[in-house]
């Protein structure tokens, strides 16, 4: 396996998958704004997509490949065994959660959104919309069980172009929004649901070349199938820690008028760098790391670490710089339009600057979990991150009469820093992971041209002022502009100093 072609071709997918996330984002921030419709819809769209974030992202990746990767060492038969196990109890655990939600969704989204109880209209529209989005959820799950044999297969670009088909339905419906109206929520989250069944049908036909999915009702529940799940619900907790604070955001800041879409438009835009520097490298060293810690190869093992760690901060450092640099004009220019105004962009610029501030954490978490995935440790990931949720929720509710919204993007990235600290002690104590020379010349080296592209950025920023303001038509333009001659400048300057080399792009793990 070849560790950055593997991720380039995981990241080229989610790349555009993310750009259509932010020309479906940009038509939401058209028609409807950050107010109540917004709210009611992102409270309905986020929680199946909380959920999703959980089970594809990597999450329930982590649990499965390793092992999956185990039984395939042991031949195709008992591997397709184990599989269709899982598969089959998967649906009909799905099939009950989806159900018994569903029958209690007023009490589940007084929950997600309690904030809303003081507001009769929009607390009914966010039930009725969670009602229609929820079924997403057994659709995606069932779509990662899908994406984790053919990650267990080293096939990643399909499983990464699968989101692609959310934002192409989302799309779809909005191009339609001047027409519909207040309806427009209704339709968007009918598509939402329909875009998972589509997701899980363009799957099938490329996973049944592996294993052909089959639903049984005499399925075994033997000592596999019982430590698989086991380990499922800490593996789904501690790596998707990061969307479980946001989730935990969005119900504090659902007493907060607006607060809930200041938060949401933040968190699309970091996302992009997270799924890149944290989710992809996860994701793509995981079915390589498991196999050669079954082989107990150490070479092997500490060379596959240290180049996930190097190049999730090669990704995600000057990525940070960028938007604590940039986050009032990276909002303005993708979003500030139509009814998305100038108190819209300063709200969610706040959020999205402090958010920035704990990027190379949240990569780091999904890097370091894989770490103890791979040798099929859930337990003690699992522990830090409950440490870190209950963290996150203490610090934004002393803080959050005084502070407002604000304080939620705080707590969550106090709370990652702390998590991703605990990992990397604990990863060191039990002599799991150890930094080479070359990691540690590198490290100071990819720190530099960040400093260096930022310094750059900043005076683009300046000179370009009056063309980035909110009121400028062309102020997106503008920006791109800016962020290809960072970039461009950022690979320059890691090229001349040897942060990154050529070689890198061949070496096989």
């Amino acid at each position: 396996m070849n560790l950055i072609k593997s991720t380039g071709t995981f990241s080229f997918f989610t790349i555009i998958s993310r750009i259509l996330g932010y020309l479906r984002d940009i038509l939401i921030a058209i028609f409807l704004g950050a107010g109540p419709l917004a709210d009611a819809f992102f409270v309905a769209f986020r929680i199946p997509n909380t959920f999703r974030r959980l089970f594809s992202e990597g999450t329930f990746n982590a649990a499965f490949v390793p092992s999956y990767a185990s039984e395939l060492s042991n031949g195709r038969e008992k591997s397709e065994k184990f599989a269709t196990n899982v598969f089959s109890l998967l649906i009909l655990v799905l099939f009950f959660l989806v159900l018994i939600i569903e029958i209690f969704m007023p009490y589940f989204v007084f929950l997600i959104a309690p904030g809303f109880s003081g507001n009769e209209e929009k607390m009914s529209l966010a039930i009725n919309l969670t009602r229609i989005t929820f079924p997403f959820l057994f659709f995606i799950s069932l779509s990662s069980f899908f994406s984790a044999i053919l990650n267990s297969h080293n096939r990643f670009a399909v499983a990464a172009a699968a989101p692609v088909i959310l934002n192409f339905f989302l799309i779809s419906v909005l191009f339609y929004g001047n027409l519909l109206g207040d309806e427009l929520v209704y339709y968007l989250s009918y598509a939402v649901t329909l875009a998972g069944i589509a997701q899980f049908i363009y799957l099938f036909f490329y996973v049944k070349k592996f294993y052909f999915p089959k639903f049984i009702f005499n399925f075994s529940i033997d000592s596999k199938i019982k430590n698989f799940f086991l380990k499922l619900l800490p593996s789904i907790f501690s790596s998707g820690v990061t969307q479980i604070n946001i989730l935990v955001g969005t119900i504090i800041a659902s007493f907060q008028a607006s607060a809930v879409s200041y938060l949401y438009y933040a968190d699309r835009i970091y996302q992009i760098n997270l799924a890149i520097a944290g989710i992809a490298i996860g994701t793509v060293i995981l079915p390589q790391l498991s196999k050669h810690v079954i082989n107990d190869d150490k070479e092997k093992i500490s060379l596959i670490q240290n180049k996930a760690l190097e190049l999730s901060l090669f990704l995600s450092l000057p990525a940070t710089i960028a938007l604590l640099l940039a986050s009032e004009p990276i909002v303005s220019a993708l979003f500030g339009y139509g009814s998305f105004d100038e108190i819209s962009v300063e709200n969610s610029s706040k959020a999205l600057f402090y958010f920035a501030l704990g990027l190379p954490a949240f990569s780091l978490i999904k890097v370091f979990s894989s770490f103890y995935f791979a040798r099929h440790n859930t337990k003690l990931p699992f522990y830090i991150s409950l440490f870190s949720v209950l963290l996150n929720i203490l610090i934004s509710i002393i803080f959050f009469k005084k502070v407002g919204f604000i304080i939620i993007p705080i707590a969550t990235t106090i709370s990652s820093w702390i998590n991703s600290i605990f990992l990397f002690i604990f990863l060191k104590k039990d002599n799991f992971f150890n930094f080479n020379s070359e990691f540690i010349s590198k490290f100071f080296k990819i720190l530099f041209s960040s400093i260096l592209m930022g310094s750059f950025i900043y005076y683009l920023i300046i000179f370009f002022k009056t063309n980035l303001a909110y009121d400028q038509s062309f102020k997106s333009i503008f920006l791109i502009g800016i962020v290809v001659a960072g970039f461009i400048s950022y690979l320059l300057i890691a090229f001349l100093i040897k942060a990154f080399k050529i070689s890198d792009i061949n070496l096989k793990y």
